[in-house]
């Protein structure tokens, strides 16, 4: 899938984000399962739009405690999307 835009990338993040509540998972799984996305998309995924590029660089340059708490915060600034 090519990505555009920031918002297309939030827009499939939140379409996982409603799969992984619809199957159960509780806060901290979604959250420790972005964790692991982060993992796999700076290491694997060139980034397609300067948004993505500012993630992959604070993900490289951040200890494990910091991406995790880039990752909750990904996934609240998703929830808050959902909520409007």
């Amino acid at each position: 899938m090519d990505i555009t835009s920031f918002d297309q990338w939030l827009d499939t993040l939140s379409t996982a984000l409603a799969q992984g509540k619809a199957a159960g998972l509780s806060g901290e799984q979604i959250t420790n399962s972005a964790v692991m996305l982060g993992d796999y998309l700076a290491k694997n995924i060139n980034p397609d739009v300067p948004e993505n590029k500012l993630l992959k660089s604070l993900w490289e340059t951040g200890t494990q405690e910091e991406k995790q708490a880039l990752a909750n915060m990904m996934v609240k600034l998703v929830q808050s999307r959902r909520a409007h």
